[in-house]
């Protein structure tokens, strides 16, 4: 026994396991599906989940990435196995038990194309063979690991169990039994043109052993390494596979016992070890995609989660979507905080154009979203709501198919959010209603607002009407800054601050063209 694991170890190693994504007896609580949520667009999560699976089975991973869970419990168990997926030796050990369980994989599905009935099986039996030795070295090795994830640990002991199971123990002796039996096989060939007969071996001479030492003195380490290759791979020409037709038909009751095999052990794979091969790719994709931001200096926390406290916060926030393109381009990222404390519901974010405030709101919303499916999420610290559902309602273009105006399309879209939303729920609002008049955008936008507070949920609005950012004691005003000495330098921080009144006169300013910047142009030509 590894003297990483003790007595206390192995008591607590007897839970229950069946998934590397739910505690025991939260199984039923599954919810993954093919759908992209809503909100994924307007946050900018579409380009960063099709980063995290890109070069993986895309299809099997997306789902883990759509659903978040309002479980503290389901939470806390995924981020306990992030944690202990921290250390690169545990991370290589996985790796490469998920790489052999893809080679098994590809081998049946290689196997389910081939005609010829003798090859089919070899290259079936092959998978059983490789199947047998993965799981059973990731036994062995993962002993080694120091785990203190329930998750992992768990499954450590449910692999104890399984390689000395019945079926298991089963499985491998007769595996080596035949694999023994194929081994001593020895046979003869004559071939006469095109002519091919397969005879019992009576002790010719092994001319192959012969023709072999002559060029030795040949071989090189890529000649080696080529050689070793085609040791890996089951292809066959048709020749081959006629060939091994005929060893099966010179030796009948071996490859009866071969397929009696096969036919006893064709559900060969173990499901609680396919699941864990699927599920830990979530892990996995999610730690080497932010690994590179992490290199770069930026830091990821496991927030702490409730599902009831609504007093939210983060330190050095970050938008992942844009700092993932800023690390690539080796540009600084700016990190932001928020805050909201007992009855505070609502943050109100005003300022400048091009202040930081829509990547902001993109960076509220990512967080609760990432918190919701157990990663550490971008910052220094966090504290978050595991909210039912996230609503965004984002600025577009207006959709001529609908027969609808941008004003209509808009108030549709927010109606529906109102309708939809709980008090468990988190809103994003950026910009609504600009295609309106001051007035009514004024009207509108509080109407909304004082919906979305009504309800209780968490929201964020990003406006440049100053009116809004003191509506009620839920209320928290936020504005972007600029460098004190030269407004029109914007420094991309977000600060809790009354509304100072600046943000619709550059509004107006950038709209009729007579910012400080275009003035001075004008005046310099």
């Amino acid at each position: 026994m590894s003297p990483n694991v003790t007595d206390l170890d192995r008591t607590n190693e007897i839970a229950p396991f069946a998934s590397i994504l739910f505690p025991s007896g939260k199984e039923e609580l599954r919810n993954e599906t093919d759908e992209e949520p809503g909100c994924f667009g307007d946050l900018n999560l579409d380009q960063v989940v099709a980063a995290i699976v890109a070069k993986r089975d895309e299809a099997s991973l997306r789902p883990f990435f759509f659903s978040t869970y309002r479980d503290e419990e389901i939470v806390g168990y995924r981020q306990e196995a992030f944690r202990d997926l921290e250390n690169s030796d545990l991370v290589q050990l996985i790796s490469q038990f998920c790489d052999g369980m893809r080679r098994v994989r590809l081998d049946l599905e290689f196997a389910r194309k081939i005609h010829y009935k003798c090859h089919q099986q070899m290259v079936f039996f092959g998978a059983i063979r490789r199947y047998c030795d993965v799981v059973r070295d990731f036994s062995q090795k993962i002993v080694e690991a120091d785990l203190r994830s329930p998750g992992l640990r768990n499954l450590r002991g449910y692999l104890d169990d399984y390689v000395s199971s019945v079926g298991f123990t089963a499985l491998t002796a007769e595996a080596e039994t035949v694999q023994k039996k194929l081994s001593d096989i020895r046979y003869s060939m004559l071939i006469y043109g095109d002519k091919v007969t397969v005879r019992d071996y009576v002790s010719e001479a092994d001319y192959s052993t012969m023709v072999r030492a002559q060029f030795e003195r040949f071989r090189t380490a890529n000649s080696e390494k080529e050689e070793a290759k085609k040791k890996d791979e089951y292809s066959m020409n048709h020749i081959e596979e006629g060939i091994l037709d005929l060893v099966g038909r010179l030796f009948p009751e071996i490859f009866a016992e071969l397929e009696t095999h096969l036919k006893r052990h064709a559900g060969f794979i173990d499901e609680t070890v396919a699941q864990f091969d699927r599920e830990v790719q979530f892990y996995l994709a999610y730690l080497t995609y932010i690994e590179p931001l992490k290199n770069a200096g930026l830091s990821f926390c496991y927030p702490s989660v409730s599902a009831s406290d609504k007093s939210v916060l983060a330190q050095q926030g970050f938008d992942l979507a844009l700092a993932a393109k800023l690390v690539g381009e080796k540009k600084p990222i700016v990190g932001n905080d928020f805050r909201l404390d007992g009855v505070e519901r609502l943050i109100v974010v005003s300022g400048p154009n091009q202040g930081g405030k829509t990547t902001f709101a993109r960076m509220f919303g990512q967080l609760h979203f990432l918190a919701g499916l157990g990663c550490p999420v971008p910052g220094v610290e966090a504290r978050l709501f595991l909210a039912d559902r996230l609503y965004t309602h984002f600025e577009r273009e207006e959709d001529i198919t609908n027969l609808r105006g941008k004003l209509e399309d808009e108030l549709v879209h927010l109606h529906e959010t109102i309708q939809l939303m709980t008090g468990d729920s988190v809103v994003i609002l950026n910009e609504i209603f600009n295609s309106t008049s001051l007035e009514d955008q004024i009207f509108l936008s509080r109407k909304v607002l004082e919906d979305i507070i009504a309800t209780d949920a968490l929201a964020l609005c990003v406006t440049f009407i100053d009116e809004l950012a003191s509506l009620s004691e839920k209320t928290v005003s936020m504005v972007s800054t600029v460098v004190a000495d030269n407004p029109a330098v914007r420094t991309f921080e977000i600060v809790r601050k009354p509304a100072d009144g600046l943000a619709y006169a550059l509004s107006l300013a950038e709209k009729h063209n007579v910012t400080y910047e275009r003035l001075r142009e004008r005046i310099q030509s």
